[in-house]
């Protein structure tokens, strides 16, 4: 419990410390926190993750509050699945069984996540402030 919390919430808490004064002298700033859909719907056996990750979540939503008068805007990624090194290991039925449990079939990959960030981070989600973007398929549709 006490490490996944660390890991994952104190820890992108403190890089937006780090970075929030750089950003608030420059009047501008993007702030994309990964999160995970099991933020947004639960996992049996995953109550740490989950609370860690949706706990980032309210964290990214109040920095949005708190910096947006000084051109710095916060929102967080939660991607669903996605292929990495640990998913290409799963045994078939598994993976089977996972993709299945996706509406789009299949899990996402890296690229996809990438160009989701490239967004948030850009000057075309100006406007975008405090958002929660799941990348998953429609897993937590």
């Amino acid at each position: 419990w006490d490490r996944m919390l660390r890991v994952n919430l104190t820890g992108v808490f403190a890089c937006i410390q780090a970075t929030l004064p750089g950003m608030m002298k420059a009047r501008w700033g993007r702030i994309v926190a990964v999160s995970s859909a099991i933020a947004l719907r639960g996992n049996a056996g995953q109550s740490a993750y989950a609370a860690s990750k949706t706990g980032v979540v309210g964290l990214v939503r109040s920095v949005a509050k708190e910096y947006a008068g000084r051109g710095i805007t916060a929102n967080a990624l939660c991607p669903g699945f996605v292929e990495t090194e640990m998913t290409s290991g799963l045994p078939q039925k598994v993976r089977r069984a996972l993709d299945e449990g996706i509406p789009m079939g299949r899990v996402g990959t890296a690229e996809e996540m990438a160009a989701a960030v490239r967004f948030l981070a850009s000057d075309e989600a100006s406007y975008v402030n405090g958002a929660v973007l799941a990348v998953d398929g429609g897993l937590t549709a």
